[in-house]
């Protein structure tokens, strides 16, 4: 194994490849304007480490979002305390973001991914409210809605501001998930009327929902 891969792996949150190849990047370049890249891994090589990031329909590498360096600015330190806090508790070592590649375990990958998707063409002013939205679901409800709109619309570029991307958005920017009661659904009701087809089906989506 390569230094760099082996720092890589050191500095991660949480990615273990004996546990699961799995995982995700978050690659954050220097200067304070460029887009943040986050992208899908199924492989990754003790030598090379992670597969080749695409903007291709290959899954293995394929982006899931770009986010505006100003979006990341506001939700990267909450997210860094909220995985290593679960991390903490897995009785793993924290991870801290650093320019160039970081690697998450696939769980955290899925749940960054999903505020991203929240935010990415959303108002900067609605921000705290994805935050505290998202904060409001439980870990299998992010996992949930990460893989029905990674199914549908989880392409990073060509699908942004479709579908489970834009119900996504709606969802957790101005429709309240939070102080629900233990007995209520896992999954938010939006969504479960969503997945049933009665709000949209397919890749095509609540191209109506209020801007």
């Amino acid at each position: 194994m390569s230094n760099k891969t082996a720092n890589d792996l050191k500095n991660s949150f949480g990615f273990d490849p004996a546990e699961s190849t799995h995982h995700f990047l978050v690659t954050i370049p220097r200067g304070a304007t460029a887009e943040i890249q986050i992208s899908e891994h199924f492989s990754w090589d003790a030598e090379i480490g992670s597969s080749e990031v695409t903007s291709a329909s290959r899954q293995d590498g394929q982006i899931r979002v770009m986010l505006a360096r100003l979006k990341w600015d506001a939700i990267a330190d909450e997210m860094r305390a909220e995985f290593n806090r679960r991390l903490r508790q897995l009785g793993r070592k924290p991870g801290a973001w650093k320019v160039g590649i970081n690697l998450l375990r696939r769980e955290l990958g899925k749940e960054l991914v999903l505020l991203a998707w929240a935010i990415e063409d959303a108002d900067p002013g609605l921000i705290d409210t994805a935050l505290a939205n998202w904060k409001g679901l439980v870990p299998e409800e992010r996992w949930w809605l990460y893989t029905q709109t990674a199914a549908a619309t989880g392409h990073g570029i060509h699908d942004r501001n479709r579908g489970w991307r834009k119900a996504v958005r709606y969802a957790l920017t101005e429709n309240p998930v939070t102080g629900r009661a233990a007995s209520e659904a896992v999954v938010p009701e939006y969504f479960l009327h969503a997945n049933s087809g009665s709000l949209f089906s397919g890749e095509t989506a609540p191209d109506d929902i209020d801007e």
